[in-house]
């Protein structure tokens, strides 16, 4: 095999690493490039290049106009749409070939304690792969929207969530979609879980008249309504499926 050809366990790794580094971040100064460019034998420039490939399929991409690199190869179409057709599936074994191929557990990857899981057996894979799978979403996610609120702006990652629009209880098939997700701070993720605010088909915020109606306060118009009617910022790229939003509208939201 000709050292160019890109094998598909190397293909999934890095569309792992495109879902997870904001758009602006790909370069070949990036330490996570780096990393993997070092992991599987290929310079910093391939790697960047791999990942403008992806970004060249990325539809949000498109809608704004911009173009990642041209020349992408049919192994690159299969593993986006490998991807697209089970996150659950490849994003956990994406995970486990990045902490095999850099000599790292998938537990460290995933920054999972030894003391919160159970010793061995079924039951500790199966809460590894629940909590593997968690940070694959919320690392897509957070990448997606550069790390910012999109309801706020705020720039804390330590105060953000990956919030799920279709509820995570409610479809197995889209729980770890990136499309499923939007950046949102503490207070609000609160908020649109329990349906008192949710993000309408055109992107728009709207509060629930639960809380419209409550006694007028400094705190809850500062924090709340203020932002009622007003745009989100969307992400760099997994735009918000407006199905899933639709069904936040009329399934969670509290009218």
């Amino acid at each position: 095999m000709a050292h160019n050809t890109w094998t598909r366990d190397e293909l999934i790794v890095a569309f792992n690493l495109y879902c997870k580094i904001p758009f602006g971040r790909i370069h070949i100064r990036n330490p996570q490039i780096i990393a993997l460019a070092k992991a599987i034998g290929r310079t910093p420039s391939a790697v960047s290049w791999k990942l403008a490939n992806f970004a060249s399929l990325d539809p949000s991409l498109k809608g704004r106009q911009i173009e990642g690199a041209s020349h992408g190869g049919k192994g690159d179409v299969a593993v986006w749409n490998e991807f697209h057709g089970n996150w659950g599936k490849l994003a956990c074994e994406s995970e486990r070939l990045w902490a095999q191929m850099t000599g790292q557990t998938v537990e460290k990857i995933a920054e999972i304690l030894e003391e919160d899981l159970p010793k061995e057996g079924k039951e500790r894979e199966g809460v590894v792969s629940l909590r593997v799978n968690q940070h694959f979403f919320r690392a897509a996610v957070l990448a997606a929207y550069q790390y910012r609120c999109c309801v706020t702006g705020l720039a804390v990652p330590e105060l953000l969530n990956a919030s799920h629009i279709d509820p995570w209880s409610n479809n197995p098939k889209v729980r770890l979609n990136p499309r499923n997700g939007l950046a949102l701070n503490a207070l609000h993720d609160r908020a649109f879980d329990r349906g008192l605010m949710t993000i309408t088909t055109d992107f728009n915020v709207k509060v629930s008249t639960k809380l419209r109606e409550l006694p007028k306060h400094n705190a809850l118009e500062d924090f709340i309504l203020r932002y009622d009617g007003k745009p989100i910022s969307l992400p760099s790229r997994f735009t918000p499926e407006t199905e899933f939003l639709s069904y936040h509208n009329k399934k969670v939201f509290q009218g």
